[in-house]
């Protein structure tokens, strides 16, 4: 297994070796002791699948008062995956990393608390999965928009389908400081 720290630090892109021959492949998601080596992943209480079509674009979401670190990956397809440093203490505040995700190469990124998170579907579909560090509670589920022009990601495709959430999400600017990740 690679690990390679990305331009935001705390934001880690894993290559899991990969073990193939005629029949197909195998390769561990996820290996406790293997993992916590380079940091990542204090313990995982929740485990989620979303499929979605070309397109679709999820997030950017967080959780607050109770942040989650989340290990992303595609099982099938391929996504743009996207974190931005939502810590308002950071020196990085605002600044985003992306990377595509897909069933060919197995890529993951863990993305730690404090960092917002959203995909968008590059293939016809997607199936990508999380490993997460707090469950998801409906009450604390929170988004910053999409199209935030200070923060600006290159979202390879226009016009993304979105949730009515995700399309009526604020800008980071709007929401308060003590809203935000610590």
């Amino acid at each position: 297994m690679k690990v390679t720290a990305t331009e935001l630090p705390e934001v880690k892109l894993i290559e899991p070796r990969v073990f193939g021959d005629e029949r197909g492949w195998f390769l561990e998601t996820w290996r406790m002791e293997r993992y916590r080596e380079h940091g990542i992943g204090p313990e995982f209480v929740q485990a989620n699948a979303s499929s979605s079509r070309r397109g679709v674009l999820r997030g950017l979401h967080y959780q607050w008062p109770q942040p989650q670190g989340k290990l992303v990956w595609v099982s099938s397809g391929r996504v743009l995956d996207v974190a931005v440093d939502i810590r308002p203490s950071s020196p990085r505040y605002g600044r985003w990393v992306a990377f595509e995700l897909d069933d060919q190469q197995h890529r993951q990124l863990w993305i730690p608390p404090g960092f917002a998170h959203g995909f968008q579907v590059l293939s016809e579909s997607a199936c990508f999965n999380y490993l997460c560090t707090e469950p998801y509670r409906a009450e604390f589920d929170a988004a910053i928009a999409w199209n935030d022009p200070e923060i600006a990601v290159s979202w390879p495709l226009a016009e993304p389908d979105l949730s009515p959430k995700d399309a009526a999400a604020p800008y980071l600017a709007a929401i308060e400081r003590d809203r935000l990740p610590r």
